[in-house]
């Protein structure tokens, strides 16, 4: 049993695609009553979408409508700004 690799949970960033580390992104989170929000320890409760964190993916996100999909709810323009000043903060660290 000694020197088994640990599985790493991959998660699909909804702006470019790719395949990650779950660690390596960011999670969005629509709760049970419907807010959308950034969620910094991956364990809230309720539908989770994933990013990279970078801005980059984000702008592609909220073009095709990825975090829209994945959530399963329209998201309103003040949403999207409030997610972009979080993930401009996320980014500057």
């Amino acid at each position: 049993m000694a020197g088994q690799n640990k599985k790493v949970p991959l998660r699909k960033c909804t702006g470019c695609l790719e395949m990650k580390g779950k660690k390596e992104m960011l999670r969005i989170l629509r709760t049970p009553e419907g807010e959308i929000l950034m969620d910094e320890t991956g364990r809230k409760n309720g539908r989770g979408a994933y990013l990279c964190r970078s801005m980059e993916c984000f702008e592609k996100a909220r073009k095709n409508k990825g975090l829209e999909r994945s959530l399963k709810v329209k998201i309103p323009e003040e949403t999207y700004e409030s997610l972009k000043k979080e993930i401009e903060s996320i980014e500057e660290r």
